[in-house]
């Protein structure tokens, strides 16, 4: 813990920014749970709804830079893959 005013201010924001960032991440690891549990029950339209909470919450943190951009391209483009695939075995 600092001292000086400044020090003591900057540990109450760096305590906030941390919730606040716990909590972004925890929210991430759901959705994309969420996408991942319906893929594999096969059912492609909780699927296909999960998938569309889950992009933008995965944009959005990697526009925050809470995450890596590619990291969240990646796992959009992951998860798209396996809803799509089982869409289109369903269809078939």
């Amino acid at each position: 813990m600092g001292v000086h005013a400044s020090a003591i201010k900057k540990d109450r924001q760096a305590l906030r920014r941390r919730e606040r960032n716990r909590a972004m991440l925890a929210a991430i690891k759901t959705v994309v749970k969420k996408v991942r549990s319906a893929v594999g029950a096969k059912n492609a339209a909780s699927a296909t709804q999960a998938l569309a909470e889950a992009v933008p919450a995965l944009s959005k943190a990697a526009a925050k830079k809470l995450i890596h951009k590619n990291k969240a391209s990646r796992l959009i483009s992951r998860l798209t893959r396996h809803s799509n695939r089982l869409s289109s075995s369903a269809s078939k």
